[in-house]
């Protein structure tokens, strides 16, 4: 059974800097802590994008001080706070498309990922480019190896959710054309399940009958009203990473929050 622990929205700051009192290198810290000590028999850990707060160098290089300390093998991937020339200039192993795309397939024994690379940018204009993107070279890309899994099960890794989630500010800047993507994704008849991050929300359902999961940060969350238009308010609540388990009847999907997990239980 593939185990795969995803973590999403790391949000790494320069040394000295804090989003709203909260360390991103800590929280991290602590995390992959907690998976070297219960999660070492992970076959990856995915990083779904989101990996430096501005995208700044001195930012991507702290952050892989802690990916080199992970045990298991790690994949990563982009998403709107990144910047793609100067993760790939950081990360030099990281995997791209023949395109220059930060975005690969990983084969296990019993399942296929495909992790997206939805960063909307180059050029970098915010607020237009916090939204997700699948151009027409990324949709092809997509379509070669959906197509190239046959009857293989197949889990997709993206950044944005590809549709809404009923968070007003977040849903404006999700995966803009979602109608191409979904139209791929059911295409083949091999998605099995989607995973997002993005949205700093633990999240889970189906859209179009794909089951999905949108897991927290290692940071700051998004608070729980469904109106609030601002898609950057935060709250201090526990950092959480997400544990998928592929079995023989489909995908299991936990979230732990490993700040404040205990695991010496007690018979109620």
């Amino acid at each position: 059974m593939t185990k795969l622990i995803i973590f999403t929205d790391l949000h790494m700051v320069p040394e000295g800097t804090t989003i709203i009192g909260i360390d991103p290198y800590q929280r991290l810290a602590n995390g992959i802590a907690h998976v070297n000590r219960y999660h070492g028999d992970a076959d990856r850990v995915i990083f779904t994008g989101d990996l430096a707060h501005h995208g700044d160098r001195v930012s991507y290089e702290r952050l892989k001080t802690l990916v080199d300390q992970l045990g298991p093998p790690a994949a990563i991937m982009v998403g709107n706070h990144d910047r793609r020339d100067v993760f790939l200039d950081v990360f030099t192993d990281a995997v791209t498309d023949d395109d220059g795309f930060v975005q690969q397939v990983i084969d296990f024994d019993d399942c296929r990922a495909i992790l997206l690379d939805t960063l909307f940018a180059p050029p970098y204009d915010y607020p237009n480019s916090h939204a997700g993107l699948l151009c027409q070279k990324r949709l092809a890309w997509l379509d070669r190896q959906l197509a190239d899994a046959g009857d293989r099960p197949v889990l997709i890794f993206m950044h944005h959710p590809p549709h809404a989630t009923g968070f007003t500010g977040m849903d404006m800047i999700r995966l803009v054309n979602e109608v191409e993507f979904y139209a791929l994704a059911k295409k083949h008849g091999n998605v099995r399940h989607i995973f997002a991050g993005h949205v700093h929300r633990t999240i889970g359902g189906s859209c179009r009958g794909i089951p999905f999961s949108v897991f927290k940060s290692p940071v700051h969350q998004q608070p729980m009203p469904f109106d609030a238009p601002d898609p950057s308010l935060s709250v201090d609540e526990p950092a959480a990473y997400g544990i998928a388990v592929v079995t023989r009847d489909g995908v299991l999907v936990h979230t732990e929050d490993y700040e404040i997990a205990c695991r010496d239980a007690a018979i109620a």
